[in-house]
Parts: C-alpha cells; sequence; structure tokens
C-alpha cells in the first residue's frame, strides 16, 4: 500500500524516512534500535525520491523504511552484535541480504537491538538493554492490566519482546519501520514476531544467502523476515531469496519472486496438528486458540489430521549439545587480534586472548562456548556431538515422514503463553529461559523446513499471541498462501500505542495512515 503510495506521489521516500526517523526517536524508551543511521537513510531517500520523479523506481521495495538487526554487516554502519566485543567495529562489506535490499532501493533507517550475539529468548542480555514490548504502552494491554497495579509500579509492568530478534520485531511492531531483518537459529524469529503481534518468516535452509550474518549456529541459522501483513513478507522474500556464490549452502537454482493469491477454497487441504506440541508449560489459552484454529481450517473444508513427530521432545538437548559445540568454533575467532575489542593486558599473548574474551564476552556466551568445547573433547565427541547429529537426523526424518502422509502444512502454537514482564522473566537465567521459549520452534531449524508466526488473537491480559505453520522444505509459496488465509480470516487488531500519542500524536498518525489507509 505504501508503495503504491509513492508511486502515485500521496508520500515522498523523504517525507516517509523522516516521519519514521521522528518515530524512532519519539518511542526511544522501547530501546528497539542500538544505531539509529539518520545521515545514510536520508541520502538513500533522497536518492529514491530522486527515481521516482523520473518514473524509474527500483522496485516494490524502492523508498521502503527498513531496520536490520544487528548481527548482519552493514558497510560504514557500526555492527555490535549487542556485545562488548565487536563495540565500534565497523564492517568494510554488507551482508547479501542487506545489500540486495539496498539494490532494490530500500531506506536503511539503522540496526536493532538483540540478545549478545543472538543467544537468548528475550532480547534483555544485550550490552545495550533490554528491549520493551511496544505492546506494554498499548491502550489493549493497559486497560486489562492498569487497575492491578499500584501506579509507582507502572514503569516495571513492561513485558518482553521475545528473542533474540527483539529489536526488529518491536521495531516493525512500533510503526518505526515497515520490514525488518532478523536472524533465526531456535525461534529468534518467529518468537518475537509472536510476542510482538507481527509476522515472522524463517524460511527454508539455503533459501536465503547467510553470508555477511555473523553465524551463532553454521548448521541452522537463516535469515529471518519480520513484517505487519503476510504479503510484505513476500514481498521481501521475492527479493532475498535465490542463490549467493558467496555462501555454498544456498540453492543453486534461480528464484522466481512469486505474488500471493487470495485462496478461497481450502478444501484441498491437509492441516497437521502434532500431538507432540502440546508440551509442558503450554498455557491453556493457547492451548485453547491452536484448537479453535484447527477448527477453523476444518469448518472452512479443510482435512484436519493429528500427526506424531515422535522425536521432538529430544530437539531441546540435542539443539543445546549442537548449539553449544557450534558456538565454540565461530567465537574462537573474537580474539582481540584482527577485530573487535582488545584487551590491555600485555604479559602474553595468552593472557591478552584470554582478558579479551573475559572483557569481551558476557556470562552466557562464555557459558555456551565452555560447554561446547566440552562436548567436542576427543572423549566426549562420540557420546555427545556424534549422538546429537544422529537424534537431528531422526528429528527431520519424523517431519519427512509426516510430509509424506499427505498433510500440506503443520499448524502449532509458536510460544508457550503470551510475553512475560521483564521483572518475571529475568529471575531465571538465559539457559532455562532459551529451553523452554524455543521449545515450538526449535524442530523447524533442526530440520530445515520454513516456519510462519502468524498474530492471531490478544490474551486476557491484551499481549499478542501467533500460531506458527510449518510447510515442506522449499514450498514458501504454499507456506505463504495458506498464512495469508489464515490472517485474513483472524483479523488480528491494529496496536494502539497510546504512549507514542503522546510523545508525539502527529508523527504516529501520519505513520498509521501510511500503512493502514
Amino acid at each position: 500500500q505504501v508503495s503504491a503510495a509513492l508511486k502515485e506521489g500521496h508520500v515522498s521516500p523523504t517525507e516517509l524516512c523522516q516521519q519514521c526517523l521522528s518515530l524512532i526517536k519519539s518511542t526511544k524508551f522501547i530501546n528497539a534500535y542500538i544505531t539509529v543511521a539518520e545521515e545514510t537513510a536520508l541520502k538513500q531517500a533522497e536518492a529514491s525520491e530522486e527515481r521516482y520523479r523520473r518514473g524509474q523506481p527500483l522496485g516494490v521495495l524502492d523508498g521502503i523504511p527498513i531496520a536490520v538487526k544487528d548481527n548482519f554487516n552493514t558497510a560504514g554502519i557500526e555492527t555490535t552484535c549487542a556485545s562488548n566485543m565487536l563495540r565500534g567495529y565497523i564492517s568494510p562489506y554488507n551482508a547479501t541480504v542487506v545489500q540486495k535490499l539496498l539494490d532494490q532501493g530500500a531506506v536503511l533507517l539503522g540496526k536493532t537491538n538483540l540478545d549478545e550475539f543472538a543467544m537468548g529468548s528475550g532480547s534483555t542480555d544485550g550490552v545495550f538493554g533490554p528491549v520493551r514490548n511496544p505492546w506494554s504502552y498499548s491502550r489493549q494491554y493497559k486497560e486489562k492490566t492498569v487497575p492491578k497495579f499500584h501506579s509507582e509500579d507502572k514503569d516495571s509492568n513492561w513485558v518482553i519482546t521475545g528473542g533474540s530478534s527483539g529489536g526488529s520485531a518491536a521495531a516493525v511492531s512500533s510503526f518505526t519501520c515497515f520490514a525488518a531483518l532478523g536472524s533465526d537459529t531456535g525461534g529468534s524469529t518467529r518468537n518475537p514476531a509472536a510476542h510482538c503481534g507481527v509476522v515472522g518468516l524463517k524460511p527454508t535452509y539455503g533459501l536465503i544467502s547467510r553470508h555477511g550474518l555473523i553465524p551463532l549456529v553454521n548448521s541452522m541459522d537463516v535469515p529471518g523476515i519480520l513484517t505487519r501483513c503476510v504479503d510484505d513478507t513476500a514481498v521481501v522474500l521475492g527479493s532475498l531469496a535465490g542463490h549467493d556464490p558467496k555462501d555454498s549452502t544456498t540453492i543453486q537454482d534461480s528464484f522466481k519472486p512469486f505474488e500471493l493469491p487470495n485462496l478461497t477454497d481450502v478444501s484441498k487441504l491437509s492441516i497437521g496438528i502434532p500431538k507432540e506440541y502440546h508440551a509442558p508449560g503450554l498455557s491453556s489459552e493457547i492451548l485453547h486458540l491452536w484448537s479453535k484454529a484447527a477448527d477453523l481450517f476444518e469448518k472452512a473444508g479443510a482435512k484436519v489430521v493429528e500427526v506424531s513427530l515422535p522425536h521432538t521432545p529430544y530437539s531441546i538437548v540435542c539443539y543445546h549439545v549442537l548449539c553449544a559445540a557450534e558456538v565454540a568454533s565461530n567465537m574462537a575467532r573474537f580474539d582481540g587480534l584482527e577485530y573487535g575489542h582488545c584487551s590491555d593486558m600485555n604479559k602474553s599473548t595468552e593472557s591478552m586472548y584470554a582478558a579479551t574474551r573475559r572483557e569481551g564476552f558476557n556470562d552466557v556466551v562464555r557459558g555456551r562456548i565452555l560447554s561446547g568445547n566440552y562436548f567436542l573433547l576427543k572423549q566426549n565427541y562420540e557420546k555427545y556431538f556424534t549422538k546429537a547429529q544422529k537424534v537431528r537426523r531422526l528429528i527431520a526424518n519424523d517431519f519427512v515422514k509426516v510430509f509424506r502422509s499427505g498433510v500440506d502444512v503443520l499448524l502449532t502454537p509458536t510460544t508457550l503463553s503470551d510475553a512475560a514482564p521483564y521483572v518475571e522473566f529475568i529471575k531465571e537465567d538465559n539457559r532455562t529461559r532459551s529451553a523452554q521459549d524455543d521449545v515450538l520452534t526449535q524442530a523447524a531449524n533442526m530440520a530445515g523446513l520454513p516456519a510462519i508466526n502468524v498474530p492471531t488473537t490478544l490474551s486476557e491480559r491484551g499481549l499478542p499471541v501467533g500460531l506458527q505453520f510449518i510447510g515442506r522444505s522449499f514450498q514458501e509459496q504454499q507456506l505463504l498462501t495458506v498464512a495469508k488465509w489464515f490472517e485474513k480470516q483472524v483479523q488480528f487488531p491494529v496496536i494502539q500505542l497510546e504512549e507514542v500519542k503522546r510523545h508525539d500524536d502527529g508523527v504516529f498518525q501520519d505513520q498509521k495512515s501510511a500503512s493502514f489507509s
């Protein structure tokens, strides 16, 4: 819609960029951005405006403000991974996905906040502080919760965004950009998408290039896409997908961008409901919602069948072994010699290494490095790493069997509950939280399958709740078509940001009309 408005001259790229920058300033308390590239963004918007003036826009994304998670390299703009280890680091090149967006004329507003090195499920563990969920400041949430809290507690009442791409989800949710990139290794795009009421896609492994995404777990990492509707996700996916000679894991075939049809007949669809996703800790509210969604498909004529993915319960344990092992290997590059933080400790090379890594990494990262090196010890390798790889294969085979049985798409919850208040969330350590929060999203990463969160309704506390669709490998078009049909049925409400209205009423109204009119 905003792309059409740009083409018709109802709004100019510069005006749109200025509105978003203005909104970023008035929502600074959300802490969604680590770096705001105001000068660069305005230059890009001016270049876009010139192209529109000449009648030669580069595509649908020309002039559209976007944000990028701060673990993607961006030439000329700081890339920190929310860590002291990379504070001040400026990459000499753009990640492939960033370059593709810029080549389409998108306007890069800035880099978004995350858990340090994307290790976490709350976006609370980065050195730049936690990200606040924009829904904490919505009329919908305040009407349900404020009477229960004393006025002096109101600032401690805010809820988390989920993670680790919480900054990107909050940026899209609070209208400061129209799309954002996240990364997804165990659910890091879908989890915050569910908590922030936005669409979050984890594409098939190998469909989008990882070149320039600072790695966490090479065999599971994928760039994720966050937008406010499924159609927008399809547009961004069309710009990013396809082979990249700089990433040998990308598909060799060329990718043809697609427009999503308006599905009217779902009678030919078979929707699988995996019984193992009725996991311990799943709230009764989400269980009820999941059941209602299955009924919705059934009433519309789709075939809804219960299926079994028997190895799902082992997914999290298996993931923790493989994740820690790959983290230990990937983090070895941060030694203080070539880039990033370097300690003043100069007694010996070894002491400099040790001090650099102690000062640069937080406890979470150091803990995963230690566990990973333990799993990779010669005497432990077979017992942990090799066994975890075998279990991973069993998990992937479960999905293959289910899809071979005729199921088109799996329907599952995305999260166990709605977003937790920050004060409650930090009572448990990062590892415990990640194990709980990734349980419904992680298996799709193990199997390399595409999965999408679709915001579905508001909980009893007035917070977003989403459901997840998991598709067949490289069948993004079918997955997104089903997600779009579901999105249309549920009619998720628009966030009403009270706090932003107080900060800057005019900007919010303009932005809202640009997005939804």
